[in-house]
């Protein structure tokens, strides 16, 4: 009778098309891969990077779906609620563990409702300046602030984005006169220093990087507990005094909770020796990142702990998005 009962519960979970995947036959169809910020932008681009890799590694297209609105929330709400059958997976950047603390309301939940499956890649802010500006250091710009107060303003790519809470924290950790200018992203932020418009810029290194190695900008300081190699002259924060300054951007990879660990480790696995290839290390160097692919569960303790941390500094300085 135990035996019937088992055929008849196999054939009706068959009939009744419950979606079953394990990594013996994954993937036998094409993967989407979500990112919630429009194409060319530094997270669509690793996306894409990453996504050829493990097309030609797994024998599938990983085609990538661009899905922007509210920061990323629109995307990330979407992915919260796909099918956990590895068939739908997201590139996520900062916003995704910022934006729960900054919005009045998300449509998901950053821990609950996400596996992680690896930290690609990691971009330290830098404090840039038109070099018209006589401050050559970071003491030397807080004291010029200091000395001129209501004067001046940073420009950032944003409200709530990593540079601008970067800004914020180095603010209130000075107690600065100092206001942030949000642009519309980091290109017409940078625009607007280069120019003098906004003299201080904070921002994360890719879309300042071409700038301060061509002289229009000087960088002042790297958000980071070392040098970036792309900038190997610039001080970090904590070498000029600066403590507990650090801001990276981050890039990674999520599927929706509930995905089965075979998979996720699968996908770990592929993103990780990628990551480990010289083209592709060429590459994320190029953009201004640094190599990271971690374990899942390591990626996982670094969203809480990157919530907590910026969810601290959206409090402080009271800001909020309804």
């Amino acid at each position: 009778m135990a035996a019937v009962l088992q055929i008849l519960l196999a054939a009706a979970l068959l009939l009744g098309g419950v979606p079953t995947a394990s990594a013996q036959n994954y993937p036998n169809r094409p993967v989407r891969v979500v990112v919630g910020f429009p194409a060319g932008g530094p997270t669509d681009v690793i996306a894409r990077l990453v996504s050829q890799k493990l097309s030609d590694a797994l024998g599938q297209q990983f085609f990538v779906e661009n899905v922007g609105g509210a920061g990323g929330n629109t995307a990330s709400g979407q992915v919260a609620r796909a099918t956990p059958d590895g068939y739908t997976i997201m590139v996520v950047s900062t916003g995704f563990v910022v934006n729960p603390s900054l919005y009045a309301k998300v449509p998901y939940d950053a821990v609950k409702d996400f596996a992680p499956v690896t930290l690609v890649a990691v971009s330290p802010n830098v404090v840039v300046v038109n070099p018209s500006l006589p401050a050559r250091s970071l003491p030397e710009l807080v004291q010029l602030i200091r000395d001129n107060p209501g004067k001046y303003g940073f420009a950032g790519p944003g409200v709530g984005s990593t540079p601008h809470l970067g800004g914020e924290l180095f603010r209130l950790a000075f107690s600065l006169d100092l206001v942030h200018v949000p642009f519309t992203g980091a290109a017409p932020a940078i625009q607007s220093t280069v120019g003098g418009h906004t003299p201080i810029a904070f921002t994360a290194l890719p879309p300042a990087l071409s700038a301060a190695q061509a002289g229009q900008l000087r960088a002042l300081g790297v958000a980071a507990s070392e040098r970036a190699t792309q900038l190997p002259d610039v001080p970090t924060f904590a070498e000029q005094g600066i403590k507990d300054q650090e801001a990276d951007t981050i890039t990674g990879v999520l599927a929706p909770a509930g995905t089965g660990k075979e998979i996720v480790d699968l996908l770990y696995r592929e993103i990780a020796r990628a990551v480990g290839q010289a083209d592709v290390k060429e590459r994320l160097t190029v953009l201004g990142f640094k190599p990271v692919a971690n374990r899942p569960e390591e990626f996982g303790a670094r969203i809480k702990l990157e919530m907590e941390r910026w969810g601290k500094v959206v409090r402080d300085a009271k800001l909020r998005i309804e």
